[in-house]
């Protein structure tokens, strides 16, 4: 029965993180102005999503298949995969609310000051943070759900080694981008 703890857990989380999102949603945009400029950065913030989604799928199937060949563990692969979609989940998210925030965070600085852009750009943050840490808590509890512990502790690396991964992925393409 214990073993449910961290899927309740990482769902009150995420309930949480859409709570915030809601909020956030709700706040005055700004002027017409505002509205294009966030649209723009909106657009470009998804271009960029997409462009790192199509080199992560091209990682994350290499690197599935070499755990699943040469570590003879096709169950840390699936794990793998399944932390890896997961990531991309929190990206995604965390990407639209930042997004959404911004303009949000830039229009409450204007018209109330900053105590108020604060909040909205807390908890624009916190939902990044909420859906990191949700969904890589909700995918470790399946997993211990799932699996007997034996099996978890030999596999769990597969689903851990994308949040690595990924951050280093986002980490070099940044890079990439800013030497432009």
């Amino acid at each position: 029965m214990e073993k449910i703890f961290p899927v309740i857990a990482a769902v009150v989380g995420l309930v949480v993180a859409f709570c915030l999102a809601a909020w956030i949603k709700k706040t005055d945009e700004g002027t017409d102005r505002m509205k294009e400029i966030a649209g723009y950065i909106r657009e470009g913030a998804m271009a960029f999503l997409a462009r790192e989604y199509k080199t992560m799928v091209i990682v994350v199937v290499v690197l599935f298949l070499i755990i699943g060949f040469a570590l003879q563990s096709w169950t840390t692969a699936v794990l793998y995969l399944c932390g890896a979609a997961l990531s991309v989940l929190a990206g995604f998210f965390g990407m639209k609310v930042a997004t959404l925030g911004n303009v949000r965070t830039a229009n409450a600085a204007r018209e109330s000051g900053m105590n108020k852009a604060l909040k909205i750009a807390f908890r624009s943050g916190a939902v990044m943070g909420l859906c990191v840490s949700g969904l890589g808590l909700f995918g470790l509890g399946v997993v211990l759900c799932a699996l007997d512990l034996a099996t978890v502790v030999e596999c769990v690396t597969g689903f851990v080694l994308v949040a690595r991964k990924t951050s280093w992925m986002l980490s070099w393409k940044r890079k990439q981008l800013l030497n432009r």
